[in-house]
């Protein structure tokens, strides 16, 4: 008797999961329509062949932005990995400080700390002044505040990525590793450098490649200092001319580069996958105490890096913003300071209730489905996280733009424009592109922890799957909820190319002021919304430092 039969029904359930088909269609239609954006800037690229659209300097773009990748690798990965060793493998004076006060940076967005820079490092600056008055010139420190700036404060703000990954690394490598390289003759310098961070070189990959990613999603930081990167010249075509095509055709070319990022991540993996036996022993070269002078210089260095990339930014902003407040006492009750802050707030809220709704509905869909149709679907739905924003934003443009055209053929008053610069709709769907990853990974971790017997019990009882995830798996996941909806919700207060790409005429967000006036050199009228930004990104450095320190053992640190 033939099985053939049975064997493709298997394998059909298998592939779409097993008599809900609706939830599997609900969440491949929410995969679809997160990548229509980015499938949008394709087709129009590709429309657009033949056409000269490139501008007359893309070579000189295509350079610097490769040059800034490659400086802004270099430095970061020389803090991340230097710093994440030094607070692994020796004990000095504020270490245990150090290993959490280190991520700081992460919330300190990199358009203000470029503003800082500026104002520090210009012709204007107290070090430059001082430079002059020893030196006779201030070349040199200008030049922080010229090209040299742009890579040196995304190196400062981005390293914390390095860093945690690296320092994971380390402490996962177990004691035995080190032990075998030092009984085999290898100095302390030589086991790190030819054992241990080869061991260590997946996670510098994909910290590396998170940084890159970054890079290329930002160009407000480079604008500040003249770099002019792809990502700027999506900016520039669009809001100069409104050239679809150029912008599209600009677009695809940072896709390439950040396709370029990812390839460049597995040729530095190596293609293999590095395992430690020693992974639950002791963390790797168990913290030596430092003696004498070393020990201050670790200290020194440590601090010196957290000062720049964090701490005096935060006491700058806070002498700016009092001295501003002091000037004009009324400038906390302007109708533009409560207009912008409404704006983030509001454009916070719908981003984070929307990504995790959404969010709610793809992890749903997949426990309850349990196929592959589903669970490769909900993947597909945090892909734009690693998408650069200038080609998030010009995907929006361009299929709003469609979808303007189509109810314009269809007779909807309003015209061409109607969805595109007529309401904030194109930023919240950008948001939701950008920001569902977030939101469904900490959606889908709280799940995690739901026992699938839980749900199969409601589902013998005769509940439908709307009342399982309401009296179910709602209540069960509130903390991973809540915590989604705080990491959306501050991402989207501190987002700005994409708010700068779609905003309606005379919309203005916290991000988007704080970068107007630091372009018009208003500093001190900065400060205040751009210390508000940084207060709330803490929010999220805390969750993670949070978390990174309860799944790590406690150490015993010994001389």
């Amino acid at each position: 008797m033939s099985t053939w039969p049975s064997t493709r029904s298997s394998t059909r359930a298998r592939f779409v999961g097993t008599g809900r088909p609706w939830w599997s269609a609900t969440v491949v239609v929410i995969a679809l329509v997160v990548s229509v954006p980015v499938l949008s800037v394709l087709a129009a690229a590709v429309a657009s062949v033949g056409s000269p659209a490139w501008p007359g300097d893309l070579g000189e773009m295509l350079l610097t932005t490769v040059l800034l990748l490659a400086g802004v690798g270099v430095g970061t990965a020389l803090l991340g990995v230097g710093l994440a060793w030094l607070v692994t493998a020796y004990d000095f004076p504020g270490r245990r400080a150090f290993s959490w006060l280190l991520v700081l940076p992460l919330a300190m967005p990199a358009y203000v700390l470029g503003f800082l820079f500026l104002s520090t490092f210009g012709a204007a600056g107290g070090p430059a002044r001082a430079s002059r008055d020893v030196f006779g010139g201030s070349a040199f420190v200008e030049l922080l505040a010229g090209r040299l700036g742009a890579p040196v404060v995304l190196s400062l703000t981005l390293y914390p990525y390095v860093f945690l990954l690296s320092r994971a690394a380390f402490r996962g490598q177990g004691q035995a590793t080190w032990d075998a390289a030092r009984m085999l003759g290898a100095t302390p310098w030589r086991a790190f450098r030819q054992v241990l961070l080869p061991l260590a070189r997946p996670a510098l990959a994909g910290g590396l490649a998170v940084v890159m990613m970054e890079t290329l999603t930002d160009f407000a930081t480079v604008q500040y200092f003249g770099v002019r990167t792809v990502s700027v010249g999506v900016y520039l075509t669009w809001k100069g001319s409104f050239d679809f095509a150029s912008a599209a055709q600009l677009s695809v070319l940072v896709l390439v580069f950040a396709v370029m990022v990812l390839a460049g991540e597995r040729i530095l993996r190596g293609g293999a996958r590095y395992d430690s036996r020693g992974g639950g022993q002791r963390p790797p070269a168990a913290p030596h105490v430092l003696t004498g002078a070393s020990r201050w210089w670790a200290f020194a260095a440590a601090a010196s890096v957290l000062a720049a990339g964090f701490l005096l930014p935060v006491v700058q902003l806070l002498w700016w913003a009092v001295s501003a407040t002091l000037a004009d006492s009324s400038s906390l009750s302007t109708g533009r300071f409560a207009t912008n802050l409404t704006n983030s707030a509001v454009m916070a809220a719908l981003a984070a209730v929307a990504c995790v709704g959404l969010a709610l509905l793809v992890t749903h869909g997949v426990r309850v489905t349990g196929g592959r149709l589903a669970r490769g679907a909900a993947q597909l739905t945090t892909f734009g996280y690693a998408v650069p924003g200038a080609v998030i934003g010009i995907g929006v443009l361009v299929s709003f733009a469609a979808v303007d055209g189509w109810l314009e053929a269809l007779g909807v008053p309003g015209g061409t424009g109607l969805v595109v610069t007529g309401s904030v709709l194109g930023i919240l769907a950008s948001y939701v592109v950008r920001f569902l990853a977030p939101a469904y990974q900490a959606v889908d971790a709280s799940f995690a922890t739901i026992s699938a017997s839980v749900t199969n019990s409601a589902f013998s009882l005769g509940a439908s799957p709307m009342r399982v995830l309401r009296r179910v798996h709602l209540p069960l996941s509130r903390s991973g909820i809540a915590v989604a909806l705080v990491l959306v919700a501050v991402d989207a207060v501190k987002e700005l190319p994409l708010v700068l790409l779609l905003r309606p005429f005379g919309f203005t967000t916290l991000s988007v002021w704080v970068y107007e006036l630091a372009n018009e050199n208003f500093w001190e009228q900065a400060a205040l919304p751009a210390l508000l930004i940084v207060a709330l990104a803490i929010v999220p450095v805390w969750f993670l430092v949070r978390q990174v320190r309860l799944a790590e053992p406690h150490q015993q640190v010994t001389s």
